[in-house]
């Protein structure tokens, strides 16, 4: 259970924030939210229907929680003692971003993460 947990940590903060760093890079150049396989990343969600925007800083702090994502993977797979409260603090963090985002991924993975590393 605790290397299922740990590989889903890592493939949430690698798959959310690698095309993160793209998305953050084009917004910052260009303005706009960076479009992957036809799809918006990090924009036209529930954020910008409740009047918050993308933008930088907006990205960064997604950025943020994918690289807390990581070390989280890393403190699983490790067996450190603190990776069930990191889990299930980081969990509502993730949620607010995955929700306003329009990630629907994100929910389902992060919450059998946190169960796993639970029952671990």
């Amino acid at each position: 259970m605790r290397v299922l947990a740990g590989s889903i940590s890592a493939f949430l903060g690698l798959g959310f924030g690698l095309p993160c760093l793209f998305g953050i890079r084009y917004f910052a150049r260009t303005g706009e939210v960076w479009t992957f396989i036809g799809f918006p990343t990090y924009g036209d969600g529930p954020f910008e229907r409740i009047g918050i925007p993308t933008s930088t800083p907006l990205l960064m702090g997604f950025l943020a929680v994918c690289v807390a994502e990581l070390v989280l993977a890393g403190m699983i797979l490790s067996d450190a003692p603190g990776a069930k409260v990191v889990s299930l603090v980081l969990l509502p963090c993730e949620l607010v971003f995955w929700i306003g985002f329009a990630l629907p991924l994100g929910p389902p993975l992060g919450i059998a993460r946190t169960i796993l590393v639970l029952l671990a």
